[in-house]
């Protein structure tokens, strides 16, 4: 039997697998001004465990938005939906890039969903991205290289 990780070792892995970037808007750990955190996708007050499969990397404001959310409504066709799982679904398979790569699109209810609950497009982050494709540090490169 293995021996569970320590809160330490969780958290390098977390931020490892997620090459340092926020897995829900792909904002950059090393650009931000603020802690990222490992959050939990489904979270604990809803029956979450603290184990790597339900574990991801959020920046603040994606966390602080998902909060206990796990639905949320599509905007285009009102119903509820699934949000963004970053273990189960594929960033790509859900969202793509606008035309400047400022903005995310998402091309599913579930993308979609998540787009308007995460506010992925908040003023900030979307200023960052516009910041940091003009020094070619966005979109994050990992990013590019899993399409």
């Amino acid at each position: 039997m293995t021996k569970p990780l320590s809160r330490a070792a969780l958290r390098r892995l977390v931020i490892g697998r997620a090459h340092g970037c926020c897995e829900y808007c792909l904002s950059q750990m090393s650009y931000s001004s603020h802690s990222f955190a490992v959050e939990h996708i489904t979270p604990r007050a809803r029956g979450g465990k603290t184990i790597e499969s339900n574990l991801a990397l959020a920046c603040q404001g994606c966390n602080e938005h998902k909060h206990t959310k796990i639905k949320a409504h599509d905007p285009l066709t009102g119903k509820l939906a699934i949000l963004f799982h970053p273990r189960r679904h594929r960033w790509t398979e859900h969202f793509t890039w606008s035309a400047d790569a400022l903005e995310i699109i998402g091309l599913t209810p579930t993308g979609r969903a998540t787009v308007v609950a995460f506010q992925l497009n908040r003023a900030e982050v979307v200023n960052l991205r516009r910041i940091l494709s003009v020094f070619g540090e966005h979109p994050p490169m990992h990013q590019l290289l899993s399409e």
